[in-house]
């Protein structure tokens, strides 16, 4: 215990390629780590919108009846 193998550096050298290696992985991360945290922070700028009410003034989160007529299913 306590030695490093070949498998050990191996897996090392795996897990800082996949880290590090390619072109800029850690930094198109952030980048795209930045992009939420603006969209959140103007999400959270922008006024609440009611949409519990359309145009004509219905809801639309009424229940809607999907279960079908008996007088159709007896064809």
């Amino acid at each position: 215990m306590g030695r490093i193998g070949p498998v050990e550096i191996i897996i090392f050298l795996v897990v800082v390629l996949l880290i590090f290696g390619g072109r800029g992985k850690i930094s198109g991360i952030m980048g795209d780590f930045a992009k939420g945290i603006k969209s959140f922070r103007k999400g959270m700028k922008e006024p609440d919108v009611d949409t519990s009410q359309t145009t004509s003034g219905a809801l639309v989160n009424e229940p809607i009846n999907v279960t079908p007529d008996k007088e159709k299913s007896k064809v």
